[in-house]
């Protein structure tokens, strides 16, 4: 690869992640506890960062060094664990999906008054032709960085519209008035849980981009993920915050929308029907490329065939959505929930393979790295039983 093609991948496995992240899920759990934590979220977006960070670089850097998609490290690590976290990641990555076609189909509806079924069906095709380019990993990079600036521009300037106490913001992400740790797993959740951290390093792979001397440019990758996904999510919050303290009533059925509205009037309704259905298709296209990705290494059929298994993925998924009708507010964040359940998991099998020289070879993994990731291992793991427990 020339250098221009291989800093064009770099930049798109990012951006792949990051909007793969960035879906209806992740902004309504941005609403709905910006709402119930006011100032203090910003505390629980800082701990999420954090906690982001360290898993997403281990993952990335083990999956590079190693040549081996997930599934695969793991399966060399502990036979059929890889088979188990892709089944998993296949769950949790449909259950998305079902709510970023119905994302989609909603911004349709914003945006053109067209039924939200249609627009959900309108978005899937759309989704469906860009893998079959002949090109279409390249397609796809594009197609994430475009959508991706688009929804960071227009979010930034509903923030301004709306006008966030920012002094009081920046001091009680550092001194919070009360913590949630449901929040702080369901933020974790909907960023990096699940299929989300591994679109952009299964991108990598496919690109071609591997091995020890990649490193410093994959790590660099990974944290550019991270933040631009936390870019979005801090804007979002602004935005919602600026609209709360200042007495405005959002309606529960559809926050966000609320937000964007009140902040910047009707164009501001337009706005959110744009940021909604680019951050949706994006996150269908980076559901299914990276839930597929997961199980393509166990037979040469599932390789050949991967672009029609995305299609009846995507298409499965607008099926359900059309039979049940229902995009609901609680399931969005309880899916971002039980995501955050996987990482751990998947979490505890890269690190473990970390330490394995059939998988890494001659490869020293930082210490530092590995003490980060148990420690996001140990906490998502305590705040994921701590908030079944309070559910109970």
């Amino acid at each position: 690869m020339t250098k221009t093609s291989t800093r064009s991948a770099l930049l798109g496995a990012a951006f792949l992640m990051a909007t793969s992240a960035i879906g209806p899920g992740f902004i309504t759990q941005t609403t709905v506890f910006t709402q119930q934590l006011l100032t203090s979220f910003g505390f629980v977006i800082l701990c999420s960062i954090l906690l982001d960070i360290a898993a997403q670089l281990n993952i990335w850097r083990i999956i590079a060094v190693s040549g081996l998609r997930a599934q695969d490290v793991a399966n060399n690590l502990l036979p059929g664990a890889g088979y188990f976290l892709a089944l998993l990641v296949m769950c949790g990555g449909l259950a998305f999906n079902i709510g970023n076609v119905a994302g989609a189909g909603l911004g349709l509806n914003v945006l053109f008054g067209i039924d939200v079924l249609t627009g959900a069906v309108i978005s899937g095709v759309i989704s469906i032709l860009l893998f079959w380019f002949k090109n279409a990993g390249i397609a796809m990079d594009w197609f994430a960085k475009i959508l991706g600036f688009v929804m960071i521009a227009l979010t930034l300037y509903v923030a301004i519209s709306s006008h966030p106490p920012l002094t009081e913001t920046l001091y009680r992400s550092f001194i919070p008035e009360k913590i949630n740790t449901t929040a702080i797993v369901t933020l974790v959740g909907g960023t990096v849980g699940g299929y989300i951290s591994f679109a952009g390093a299964h991108r990598l792979l496919d690109a071609g981009i591997k091995g020890k001397e990649q490193l410093p440019q994959v790590t660099r990758s990974s944290v550019n993920a991270i933040l631009l996904a936390s870019t979005m999510r801090i804007l979002l919050f602004l935005a919602a915050l600026g609209v709360v303290v200042s007495g405005g009533i959002l309606d529960s059925s559809n926050p966000a929308a609320s937000v964007f509205q009140i902040a910047a009037g009707s164009i501001g309704y337009k706005i959110f029907g744009v940021v909604l259905w680019s951050a949706a298709i994006t996150s269908v296209i980076g559901s299914a490329y990276t839930s597929v990705s997961f199980v393509k290494t166990f037979h040469p059929w599932l390789e050949v065939n991967s672009r029609a298994i995305i299609t009846g993925f995507i298409l499965f998924s607008t099926i359900i959505f059309a039979i049940i009708r229902q995009p609901p507010v609680k399931v969005l964040i309880v899916v971002g929930a039980l995501n955050g359940f996987i990482l751990p998991l998947a979490l505890v099998l890269i690190l473990l393979a970390s330490m394995k020289y059939r998988i890494v070879g001659d490869y020293k993994h930082p210490a530092w790295m590995s003490m980060a990731g148990w420690i996001v291992v140990i906490a998502m793991t305590w705040m994921g039983i701590r908030t079944i427990l309070t559910a109970m």
